[in-house]
């Protein structure tokens, strides 16, 4: 049976409200997965670890005492049995987390929140080399889009590309329902193998080029 952990990564007013508007999922769908997978957390006695990030006073995001930075309503009322505060993407660099984890034996971890690039991403992979098992709620996590020198991407392309990759080796891609399933089922959620996602993919592109 797995020993899980709900991860909640930076939850915060800037998502909502301030310079960096999470897209796709819209956060009207997201935020109440997020809220639900939490009180399924409690009711199970899976203990909930919500993350924040600080940055500097000034800085246009997550500056430090500014609203932007601030939990969001929904889920600093339902309070955590631990709170991290984080200056770098992964939820691990900086932090107690890792011991935090491994005083309470926890084997796997269940991410939401945002982004799903970014600090979803990096907290995923370190955990993933660490030896956890991880679980990435995609409807409770979300992404912005992003346009640079190296080229556009929309939300949904960012979010959806993130998890097929997540699946294929880091982390079990998972719904807030399937999940919730699993936990009262103590069952594990199986992710795939980067073999198996390839050569589907060739399969399928085979296909397609047969047509």
């Amino acid at each position: 049976m797995p020993r899980r952990a709900l991860i909640v990564i930076d939850v915060q007013n800037e998502y909502f409200t301030g310079n960096l508007p999470i897209e796709y999922p819209p956060v009207e769908q997201s935020l109440p997965n997020i809220v639900q997978a939490m009180k399924v957390a409690r009711e199970s006695g899976i203990p909930v670890v919500v993350v924040q990030h600080d940055t500097p006073e000034g800085t246009p995001i997550f500056a430090v005492g500014s609203d932007g930075w601030q939990l969001h309503p929904d889920i600093a009322a339902l309070g955590a049995d631990h709170v991290i505060n984080k200056k770098r993407p992964s939820s691990f660099t900086g932090t107690d987390l890792a011991q935090w984890l491994a005083d309470r034996q926890i084997d796997t971890l269940s991410i939401v929140g945002y982004m799903t690039q970014n600090c979803n991403a990096s907290t995923i992979y370190e955990a993933a080399h660490m030896g956890f098992a991880v679980e990435h709620l995609s409807d409770a996590t979300g992404a912005p889009s992003y346009e640079n020198a190296a080229g556009r991407a929309t939300a949904e392309e960012i979010h959806r590309v993130l998890n097929v990759v997540f699946h294929s080796n880091f982390g079990a891609v998972t719904t807030t329902r399937e999940w919730a399933d699993a936990v009262s089922a103590g069952r594990a959620i199986a992710k795939d193998n980067v073999y198996l996602s390839a050569r589907r993919a060739r399969e399928s592109l085979g296909r397609a080029s047969s047509v």
